[in-house]
């Protein structure tokens, strides 16, 4: 009998700012409940993210049931409400273009006022289409404001790996996943294909390369200047110049994910 288990579940509401640690989670359309549905935009309505703005992991998001919350270091808490009347806008995330819900002056002026720079908050339609990389994906394979896929597996044991050839541990919030599964060796990840959990079937289909974003410090904001734990991922983790750490996933169908439930690898 498979040892695999889920052991935690993470959403980011919000692109680029603070997670949510959870016990369950409803799978949708998009992935996980919530899960980056809304993205801070810049003044030419291209996205943001910790890459130029490192503050952002100090806000805090909590979704309601009708809108969404702020929290932030020296700043009120703010209650957002979204509905479909909210005005649209287009907005750039990667090389996608998207029609957005701009959540309106308040949450703008907010976020520019903690961040230091002209900024928008918007929100994923339900309705919304974003088509996930067809050379990795299944025809109506979607996301929302993800990098790109809907979901991220990271194995504890691959984190334990990386910790154990570091000076300084890191935390798996560094990677922001969604999915963390226990039981496994090392890098299981990197072999699997297909999985069942519950009633769920997901699809292991493509590597996820790093970025700068796990040298920040979610409890600061604050970049390393050693540039760990990238530094040491690239010493064995590195392939055409990319830096590999965890796995994207694309759920088949909609169902639930909650801690403890055994994970079964099919192929």
């Amino acid at each position: 009998m498979s040892n695999l288990r889920v052991s935690q579940l993470g959403i980011y509401p919000v692109k680029s700012l603070g997670g949510i640690s959870l016990q369950q989670s409803a799978v949708e359309r998009f992935g996980l409940r919530n899960d980056r549905r809304w993205m801070v935009v810049d003044d030419r309505d291209r996205y943001l993210t910790q890459r130029e703005q490192s503050r952002m992991c100090l806000i805090q998001p909590e979704p309601l049931a009708n809108g969404l919350r702020l929290s932030a270091p020296g700043m009120d808490e703010l209650e957002i409400a979204h509905t479909t009347q909210m005005p649209t806008r287009e907005v750039r995330v990667w090389d996608d273009r998207v029609t957005a819900l701009d959540c309106g002056d308040t949450a703008a002026n907010w976020l520019s006022r903690f961040l230091s720079i002209d900024c928008r908050l918007v929100y994923f339609p339900d309705d919304g289409q974003r088509a996930v990389d067809p050379a990795y994906a299944q025809a109506g394979d979607i996301t929302a404001f993800s990098d790109g896929f809907p979901i991220l597996l990271i194995t504890q044991a691959s984190l334990d790996d990386l910790n154990s050839r570091l000076k300084e541990p890191v935390t798996m919030g560094r990677f922001r996943p969604n999915l963390i599964i226990d039981g496994s060796e090392a890098y299981a990840e990197d072999h699997w294909k297909r999985l069942r959990i519950g009633d769920l079937t997901l699809r292991v289909v493509k590597p996820c390369s790093r970025c700068i974003i796990p040298t920040i410090d979610p409890a600061t904001g604050e970049r390393r200047a050693d540039a760990e734990p990238l530094r040491t991922l690239a010493g064995y983790r590195m392939r055409e110049h990319k830096i590999f750490f965890g796995q994207n996933v694309i759920a088949d169908g909609k169902g639930r994910l909650e801690v403890g439930q055994p994970v079964e690898v099919l192929d």
